[in-house]
């Protein structure tokens, strides 16, 4: 069966929805609304990682996700949105059980915690990422720097290990149109995959053409392709996306699988 993870920033600058959930309380209010909207997991992110955004300190991370994953333990399965091995640390100690990292950075780590890791691939680093990609073969190259990734991981003792193939993490919008064309490319590895496309600024894009816009439609304003390109995951094999938007995005894997 095909999953959902929801998203919980608890930023005051992430792309989507920046500050709407810095407070604890309503960050942790918001999460439980996802999991009766069905989620399976929730992640929970203290630090933006959008094109352009700057480093936040360990300390600062951990206390903005520490009280909403403390809050939701026993409730749902949670994942915590960090490239940092302090907050990962942190954040399992706390009841986290999956480190969803952008930088496939912590495969050692979550080994020697005994969880779970989310292998995302990114070119560069949040704040240069989006200047000027290029592959040569950005399926090829993905791919083979994840199962790699991967593959230390698992031996290192993780739990669970997951491919994200980063869509517009250091990757322009024809970047992310062929990977998710070749999807299956990465499915046939054996490896689950999830895919992050909810919100992202390439969808802006396309729905901004489409609808004979100068430039790409708002964050909220993308929902509807959200929720197609999820479909589109499902139907070439992801095992999990994660979603802005849940109860909608749970209905549209209910159809496919």
């Amino acid at each position: 069966m095909t999953k959902v993870m929801g998203v919980v920033n608890v930023t005051p600058d992430s792309f989507s929805d920046g500050g709407q959930f810095l407070d604890h309380q309503a960050a942790l209010s918001h999460a439980k609304k996802l999991v009766a909207e069905g989620a399976d997991v929730i992640d929970v992110g203290g630090e933006s990682t959008r094109p352009g955004a700057n480093p936040v300190g360990a300390d600062e991370e951990i206390k903005r996700v520490l009280p909403v994953i403390a809050g939701l333990v026993g409730q749902v399965k949670v994942s915590v949105d960090t490239r940092h091995s302090e907050v990962a640390r942190a954040a399992v100690d706390a009841g986290a059980t999956l480190i969803n990292d952008v930088s496939a950075s912590l495969g050692e780590l979550a080994g020697q915690l005994k969880v779970g890791w989310v292998a995302m691939h990114m070119q560069g680093d949040p704040r240069t990422m989006q200047e000027e990609p290029q592959y040569d073969d950005v399926v090829q190259e993905v791919r083979d720097y994840l199962v790699q990734r991967a593959e230390a991981a698992q031996a290192a003792g993780a739990t669970e290990v997951w491919l994200d193939p980063g869509l517009g993490f250091g990757k322009t919008t024809a970047h992310n149109l062929t990977l998710l064309a070749h999807l299956d490319c990465l499915v046939e590895t054996g490896w689950p995959v999830v895919v992050g496309a909810s919100r992202k600024r390439f969808l802006g894009e396309i729905l901004g053409k489409s609808d004979g816009l100068l430039g790409p439609t708002e964050p909220a304003d993308r929902k509807e392709g959200s929720v197609a390109i999820a479909i589109w995951a499902f139907h070439k094999g992801a095992a999990m996306v994660r979603a802005h938007e849940v109860a909608i995005t749970v209905q549209a894997a209910k159809m496919v699988g």
